[in-house]
């Protein structure tokens, strides 16, 4: 048989989705793959239902529909503290999974170098690979996933060509501080380079700490790409509406790859997620109020039951240490893939193993969601409860 291509086999599948198939088949409460079990904002609904009988129904404008991007315009204005271009500075992608491979492709040549945060969100490092560039990654040293600037500066002075930032960050719940986030700033102006970030998670910070857009500091919007989605705000995960916001010589380059990647985004869902996209500040607040409860709440229930866990300042997700368990005889030398494949049939709760997020040998931290209902994450206690027997 002809061999396949080399970059296939330098990573694997989604972890992360392989857990959740695993998950499916054996009947337990999926808290690995982080998409609520809830409904999107009732005007979504409605617009939605509206737009099947109304249409549109054929392509939109490769680049993203008119009124979808001027309501991004208005939205991502808002967040930057300036004026955003619908027509030259916004770039409609099929979520942000596709906004980052397009980024990613736009800016890297064979051979260029891109900073990567470990742990980090699966497909980054993937996204470096088929786009050929070279990932080089800096730590977030747990628990606080605090990080070397020096580290950074050296990677620039190798020659990377960006850094990316995810903010809020998956895995690990870090909002990195406005301080943090302008003296990598500071270094890219210094070295000439971009700054991809990743802000699907935005909206879901918990106080006292703050969202700090990277864009919107000074002299960083032309040296900024940002990632972002509806799917997190919104409940909208299945809707893959996503888009890149950037410079005009950057979206111009971006649309180029997004238009031979997937030609466009679906055309009624834009036209339906406007509705959302004019939504009132009090959704934000609301949504923000809503997530925290659902924090304190499955964070409470794991400090009763005895599990150790990290606080996230921001995202759905908690990183579950779980070297207490594999410190006994009864799970001595399992791996952390192994140790959730045991949670899955014997607990009926599905997690992330936390080696798939990180480039460091880390073996002993595993990621749960708390995007689901309060009924949903009440039983998924009571079934974690179950652990606590193993460490009596």
């Amino acid at each position: 048989m002809p061999k396949l291509s080399e970059r296939v086999e330098t990573f694997t599948d989604s972890v992360i989705r392989r857990m959740t198939r695993i998950s499916n088949a054996y009947g337990a409460i999926n808290l690995s793959q982080g998409f609520p079990d809830f409904d999107p904002p009732q005007a979504l609904l409605d617009a939605l239902a509206k737009t099947a009988c109304d249409g549109p129904h054929q392509y939109s404008i490769t680049f993203g529909a008119q009124n979808f991007r001027e309501a991004l315009s208005r939205k991502v204005s808002k967040t930057f503290g300036r004026t955003v271009d619908p027509d030259t500075q916004l770039c409609v992608t099929c979520g942000s999974t596709e906004a980052m491979m397009a980024a990613m492709m736009t800016i890297c040549n064979p051979g260029d170098k891109v900073m990567v945060f470990s742990p980090f969100y699966e497909n980054y490092g993937a996204d470096a690979i088929l786009s050929g560039a070279e990932p080089i990654y800096i730590p977030l040293v747990p628990p606080t996933y605090d990080f070397d600037l020096d580290r950074i500066e050296a990677g620039f002075r190798e020659g990377a060509k960006a850094i990316i930032i995810c903010n809020p960050s998956n895995p690990c719940g870090k909002v990195f501080t406005r301080e943090e986030l302008t003296a990598i700033g500071a270094l890219a102006l210094r070295y000439d380079a971009f700054v991809i970030t990743d802000e699907v998670y935005e909206h879901i910070v918990f106080a006292p700490h703050v969202h700090t857009a990277m864009a919107s500091l000074p002299g960083m919007f032309d040296h900024t790409i940002t990632c972002n989605s509806l799917s997190k705000t919104y409940s909208v995960t299945g809707w893959r509406l996503g888009y890149i916001c950037g410079s005009a010589r950057v979206i111009e380059g971006a649309r180029k790859v997004h238009d031979f990647l997937t030609v466009g985004a679906a055309a009624p869902l834009q036209e339906a997620a406007v509705a959302g996209l004019e939504l009132p500040e009090s959704y934000y607040a609301e949504l923000q109020k809503l997530y925290t409860q659902k924090r304190d709440f499955f964070c409470e229930g794991l400090d009763r039951i005895g599990l150790q866990h990290n606080i996230p300042q921001g995202t759905y997700f908690v990183m579950l240490d779980i070297r207490q368990f594999l410190d006994l005889p009864r799970f001595r030398g399992l791996s952390d893939l192994e140790f959730c494949e045991w949670m899955i049939k014997n607990i009926g709760v599905a997690a992330v193993p936390g080696s798939s997020f990180f480039r460091e040998p880390v073996n002993h931290l595993i990621r749960l969601h708390f995007a689901r209902q309060q009924s949903t994450l009440e039983e998924a206690l009571r079934r974690l409860e179950k652990m606590a027997e193993y460490l009596k």
